[in-house]
């Protein structure tokens, strides 16, 4: 028996860094975002024999462990063994042999949400496997738990519930973990349009996102004015960025992200660097009327607004740099499991 998992990875559009906390707790967050057709897969299949085996095929890393209801945590595929040990917990079952095997369409660090998405995925394929009781929000929320406090990863709330829930979702964020997701309704045309004009970009670069994360975080606890000033305008942009695709005003998308990046490059150091400005600056240049650093920043994956058929000409100044576009498609799901007998 097979069970199976799939959950999108995430571009988030603005409000970027709002959903971290002691931010969110203390002023509330606000965050747009959405799921496009890249995704974390899970498959969780009962084998014979005593084992446990951890195996994650786009990172060509396996670990194997004798049958247990508590796998040691050492740096080494730990969202895969920190799920199983959640579950464990809080749901005992019967400890057997097991292979767990994931892979992720993008990589590591990529600033797509790609290990939050990770762990709702292997966190799906157990609900699966036993049956679980979960809604969609107990669902992210869980994920959100194992990989924030057990863990003790750093990180905001906005992957876990992307990835959950899926499509286009306007996030609100506050204290005591409270989290909404309001799904938006955006007409195709306006999508489309959105679609045909956003490029993504890989910078052929990954990135530690904690530290930036750490240091957002510290900026906001020791009362930095520049740096909370700077997270209420990427809120306010979250707004601004709503009320333009919910009324078609396509147009006013590229103006909204350029605020936004002007506005997250003060949150905390090594957001930008040089070799993203660059990026930045060429497509720009070419033709593009905004863009922002996907995730955390630092690196990974960019995006850009084309309007009109200006694409054409910042594909051609991109393909001049390190790194490469990223086909993609935004999609409407968010996590689905299946059993295989």
């Amino acid at each position: 028996m097979i069970y199976r998992s799939k959950a999108p990875l995430r571009i988030g559009l603005a409000g970027g860094g709002t959903d971290v906390s002691p931010y969110s707790d203390l002023y509330g967050g606000a965050i747009l975002n959405i799921t496009v057709s890249m995704c974390a897969h899970a498959n969780i299949e009962i084998i014979d024999g005593d084992e446990i085996i951890i195996e994650a095929y786009d990172r060509n890393e396996r670990q194997t462990f004798p049958v247990s209801n508590n796998l040691p945590i050492n740096g080494v595929l730990d969202l895969a063994k920190g799920v199983y040990n959640r579950i464990q917990h809080d749901y005992p079952f019967a400890p057997k042999a097991l292979k767990i095997s994931t892979f992720v369409d993008a990589p590591a660090g990529s600033g797509l949400g790609t290990s939050s998405t990770l762990v709702v995925a292997i966190l799906g394929a157990f609900v699966e496997m036993l049956k679980l009781p979960l809604g969609d929000y107990d669902i992210a929320h869980y994920a959100y738990e194992i990989e924030r406090k057990d863990l003790k990863l750093s990180g905001g709330r906005q992957d876990q519930y992307a990835a959950t829930f899926g499509g286009v979702n306007f996030m609100e964020f506050y204290e005591e973990d409270k989290v909404i997701v309001n799904p938006l309704r955006i007409r195709t045309q306006y999508l489309h349009e959105l679609e045909n004009n956003l490029l993504l970009f890989y910078t052929d670069t990954s990135r530690e996102s904690a530290k930036i994360i750490d240091e957002q975080t510290k900026n906001v606890e020791e009362k930095n004015e520049r740096s909370i000033d700077a997270m209420h305008k990427l809120k306010e942009q979250a707004q601004q960025m709503k009320g333009a695709l919910l009324k078609g005003k396509i147009h006013e998308i590229g103006k909204i992200l350029d605020y936004g990046f002007q506005q997250k490059r003060l949150m905390a150091h090594n957001i930008s660097n040089e070799t993203i400005e660059n990026l930045y600056n060429t497509a720009i240049q070419a033709g593009a009327t905004g863009g922002k650093i996907s995730g955390a920043g630092g690196g990974g994956f960019m995006i850009f607004y084309c309007p009109g058929n200006t694409r054409y000409k910042v594909i051609a100044a991109l393909e001049k740099c390190n790194g490469h576009i990223r086909a993609y498609t935004f999609t409407k799901n968010g996590l689905q499991t299946w059993t295989v007998e």
